[in-house]
């Protein structure tokens, strides 16, 4: 079975970034796909790996796979260039989605112009058995 958690951004607008992505790391360990609305800064993002990859050497943990969509800025002209310069400065981070899930469950993210593919794999919980 699949989780996905969804985590508006208010949740973590009021967080440092530290914190940001601890709490994003630790949903993502509990075999969650997180579905954040917006987006981290990119330093947020180099962060995550950077923990991430540390992860990988001490733990089970084998990584994550990350994807952001993101309206792009090409497609817009005049006036939906200016009102999205608007809103990118009201709203901030809080455009486009982020999907980061744990690299036991998301085979592979692929993104194209009209949607998104998320590939998953069984997650297989050892179970102990009872010997008598």
């Amino acid at each position: 079975m699949v989780t996905f958690q969804f985590v508006p951004h208010h949740e973590i607008e009021d967080l440092s970034s530290a914190k940001r992505v601890n709490k994003l790391l630790n949903i993502v360990k509990q075999n969650k796909i997180v579905l954040l609305e917006g987006r981290l800064r990119k330093e947020e993002e180099t962060d995550l790996i950077e923990i991430t990859m540390e992860e990988i050497s001490k733990s089970k943990f084998k990584g994550i796979e990350l994807s952001v969509i993101y309206p792009e800025k090409d497609k817009f002209s005049g006036v939906k260039k200016v009102r999205q310069g608007f809103v990118n400065m009201l709203l901030g981070d809080r455009q486009g989605l982020t999907i980061i899930g744990p690299a036991s469950v998301v085979k592979k993210i692929e993104q194209n112009p009209d949607n998104i593919e998320l590939f998953t794999q069984e997650v297989r919980k050892s179970r102990k058995r009872n010997k008598r």
